[in-house]
């Protein structure tokens, strides 16, 4: 038999498959790329937005890094990082474990309580806390019925309280999300784990550090992404409850970033400190895959 008519099969690559991919791509280069390409591109001008724009190279990043409010707000977005990431897992962490020792009936509807932060519009939250912060609100109401008025006070007016006051509305937000990702986490760890642990005699604490958290590695990750991307880009609920205020106390770059292009016309100014924001919250979150990465 002649080799010629032997059957070769032909690596051909059908790129008809990417046609059906084309309508995101375009979508994401019209609306994602191109915007980030020209506030990039804005980032290195001295612009309005309306006038002509005019080239200054690095100037906008260096005035913005040498610009004590905007340091500050990048410490406030940190300190905001403890509130929307690190008490809402912790307290997710916790009632993911009492879940493996205690079946608590209709947990499901507890969970879509809880839950219920995350489907709220943020701009609905930011007012309702605002009214339940407020110097004649449920919380000052019910400090004032136990004796407590002196310690009673306008606290999103406060300098001093008004920051980690804010940070506890995230951290009630967030709750519920990382409540929900660890308890489905807890529900595919192998039973036969837990029953190992306790025939070695582990305790409900040795059990937990040393096969739930563990085996809620993915879950975690996920839970610091979210957390943290969201606490640094967070805008709605300080515009809603302090606009920034008092003075600069709860002032974010996000903040800084609204009134530069909008208040104070300076768009070249808000592109550089959104580029900036940009690239710290991509920093943080590679930094988080790095940490936790699988070790193969």
């Amino acid at each position: 038999m002649s080799t010629n008519n032997i059957y070769r099969p032909q690596n051909k690559i059908d790129y008809s498959s990417y046609l059906y991919i084309l309508p995101a791509f375009i979508f994401y280069i019209i609306f994602v790329f191109l915007p980030l390409a020209d506030t990039f591109y804005n980032s290195f001008t001295e612009w309005n937005g309306i006038s002509e724009k005019k080239w200054v190279g690095l100037e906008q990043y260096i005035k913005n890094i040498n610009n004590k409010k905007i340091t500050s707000s990048i410490k406030h977005s940190f300190i905001l990082i403890i509130f929307y990431s690190f008490f809402p897992i912790v307290i997710g962490l916790m009632i993911a474990g009492l879940m493996i020792r205690v079946k608590i009936r209709g947990m499901s509807t507890y969970r879509a309580i809880l839950f219920l932060p995350q489907i709220l519009s943020m701009i609905v939250v930011g007012i309702a806390w605002r009214w339940i912060y407020a110097p004649k609100g449920p919380l000052n109401s019910g400090l004032d019925f136990f004796g407590l008025e002196e310690i009673s006070r306008a606290w999103l007016g406060s300098f001093d309280y008004a920051l980690p006051f804010v940070g506890l509305i995230g951290t009630w937000v967030m709750f519920g999300f990382t409540m929900i990702l660890f308890i489905a986490g807890v529900q595919k760890i192998p039973t036969e784990l837990y029953d190992a642990a306790k025939v070695d005699g582990a305790g409900a604490i040795s059990e937990f550090f040393n096969v739930t958290l563990p085996n809620l590695k993915g879950e975690i990750v996920v839970a610091l992404v979210f957390t943290v991307t969201l606490a640094l880009r967070n805008f709605d609920l300080i515009y809603i409850t302090t606009g920034g205020g008092p003075g600069t106390s709860t002032m974010i770059p996000s903040m800084f970033i609204y009134k530069k292009a909008f208040q104070m016309n300076q768009v070249g100014s808000a592109s550089s400190l959104g580029i900036m924001l940009t690239l710290l919250i991509f920093t943080l979150v590679s930094l988080i895959l790095i940490i936790f990465r699988e070790k193969k």
